[in-house]
Formats: C-alpha cells, structure tokens, sequence
C-alpha cells in the first residue's frame, strides 16, 4: 500500500469547506419550509398524529436540505476537477432522488494541479511533471513508491533516500 504525504490526503474539513454560504442559507431555509409545510399546512389537513407530522417534517427537510448542500459542494468541486459545473448542477436538479450527485461522485475527474515549474495542469498523483518532468512529489528513485518528505528510507525497498538528488524545494523539508 502506498504512503502519501499529508498534504494529498483527504481530509473532510477541508472537503466541507468547500460548500458555499448561498448553499448552507438555502438548506436552512429548505429545511423550514418544511417544517412550516408538515407542522401548518398538512397537519390542519390531515387528522394524523403529531408525532407523524414531527417525524416525516424532520427526515424529509434533512433530506431536502442534505441535498441542497450536496449541488452547493458539487457547484465548487466541479470546477477544481476540471469538469462541467453547470452541467453537474443541471444534471443534480434533474436527476432527483440522489441519482444526479451518485452519477457524479462516481464519474468525476481527479483534483487537477498546476506544475510550478512549467504552469501545466496535471492530476495531484503525478510524481513528475509529463511536460517538462519537473519533480512534483516526493518518492522513491529505486522504486518510484510515493515516499513522505520527512521519510529517511523507503518503506517499500529501503532505499536510503539521503542518496536521492533531491530538488531543493524538498531538501528544505528534510527529506
């Protein structure tokens, strides 16, 4: 199993970060709405206990408000992946029920970089730069396993990376 650094592992307050505020406003307010609809409207209507009204009020505006959430995540995710944001907002709104965001999470793109070196977008796996083979991410010259800055062997062949030519941008690190 590969080891990455820690900067290119998930992390969920980084990810969460990502919804916007127009998003989490409209949840709360998709959120009371239907609350107003099932405690007001249909309880008048209806002679259904109230605890029937609380329970299908609070699933169903935490649904509608979990998947306002999710177009609001997806609307800043799309762009950073490279990939159509109006479309998967589009496709999210009419292919209700889950089924937009699931189509979504399965198809979308790896997060995309920029090389600092040369300026192109490459996948945040890359080791090298495929233009102009700057070195990107630290590993391992005897193996090429992804390897932490702060590592002094490979935790795959123990190669000692001190004998590695480390760029400098790395060597301030440590590694």
């Amino acid at each position: 199993m590969a080891r990455t650094d820690s900067s290119s592992s998930f992390s969920v307050s980084e990810e969460l970060k990502l919804i916007p505020r127009w998003s989490i406003v409209l949840a709360f307010v998709a959120f009371i709405g239907i609350q107003y609809l099932f405690y007001f409207v249909l309880h008048q209507h209806h002679t259904t206990p109230m605890a029937v009204h609380v329970y299908f009020g609070t699933s169903w505006g935490a649904l509608v408000a979990v998947y306002m959430l999710m177009i609001g995540y997806i609307s800043q995710d799309a762009p950073r992946r490279n990939m159509g944001k109006w479309i998967w907002i589009m496709l999210c709104i009419v292919l209700q029920g889950g089924i937009g965001p699931v189509i979504y999470f399965l198809l979308r793109q790896p997060v995309l970089s920029q090389c600092p070196c040369c300026g192109t977008h490459i996948e945040s796996n890359f080791h090298f730069c495929p233009q102009c083979a700057y070195r990107v991410a630290p590993n391992c010259s005897n193996c090429h396993e992804s390897v932490r800055i702060t590592d002094l062997h490979c935790t795959r062949c123990g190669h000692d990376l001190a004998e590695d030519n480390t760029p400098a941008r790395l060597r301030a690190y440590g590694a």
